[in-house]
Order: C-alpha cells, then structure tokens, then sequence
C-alpha cells in the first residue's frame, strides 16, 4: 500500500471497524482490497463508506468527521453536457438578397463585386458597408 502521509490511517480504521461491525458485506471487502491495492479510494465510493460507516454503532464521530473532510476536499468531476458551439459569423439575408439583385443587373460592379467577396468569405460587413449596399440598390435597381 502506497501512503502519502505517514501517521494515523482513518481510512483504514473506518474500513476495519466496518468490517468488525459487518464481516459479510462485500462492498467493504471490496473497498478494503482496492484501499490495499491501489492506496486510496475515489470519491463515490468514500462517500459509500461514509454511508455504511454511519450506520455502525460504536463508530467514533471524530472518524466520521474526518472521513467527511476527507470527502469534501476531493475535486467534484461534474459532467455536464458540452455547450452548443454557436458560429461566429450568422449570415444576414437581406444583405445577400441586395448584393446578389445589384450583381444580376450589374455584374462588373467593382464595389459590389469587392463587398461581395468579403461577405462569401465570412468577414464582417461594417455598419458603412451595409449602408453602401442599400444606397447602391436604391440607385440601380429601384
């Protein structure tokens, strides 16, 4: 067994006394063997501990205490669903719809033909740009 501090194993004296208490039950054999094992035991299963140990009569509370700080100072893993990824850039119709009128009529257009690229290509249209669209397809299509 691998231990990370030297000195009194509450752990360990929980497991026994547990153990005295109950001889049959397999959940504690099982966490003696891991405790044994491996040197330590997760968080669930110390709060099952936690659980049985209650129900234990002669169980000092200082052990239980204890065995609670020792519960409490674990890290959580909380699992929470991963967030729905929102695009960045959202399309704005109306702007597609006018640059794509003004480009069937006027095809050569150099600003438009410009504006448009820059809106294929997912860049942000400033407040200007958009402007300039409308001004453009009042004066050529409307």
């Amino acid at each position: 067994m691998i231990k990370k501090k030297p000195g009194i194993d509450i752990i360990d004296k929980i497991l026994d006394a547990c153990y005295k208490h109950n001889p049959d039950a397999l959940f504690i054999m099982s966490l003696m063997h891991q405790y044994e094992e491996r040197g330590g035991l997760s968080k669930k299963q110390l709060e099952g501990l936690f659980l049985k140990a209650q129900k234990v009569t002669d169980m000092p509370q200082s052990w239980l205490a204890t065995l609670e700080a020792e519960i409490l100072k674990r890290p959580t893993r909380d699992k929470t669903p991963v967030a729905e990824i929102k695009p960045l850039y959202v399309k704005d119709d109306i702007t597609e719809q006018l640059i794509t009128d003004i480009l069937t009529k006027y095809p050569q257009h150099k600003r438009v033909v410009f504006l448009h690229s820059k809106f294929s290509n997912n860049e942000q249209l400033t407040i200007d740009e958009k402007k300039e669209i409308e001004k453009f397809h009042k004066l050529l299509i409307k």
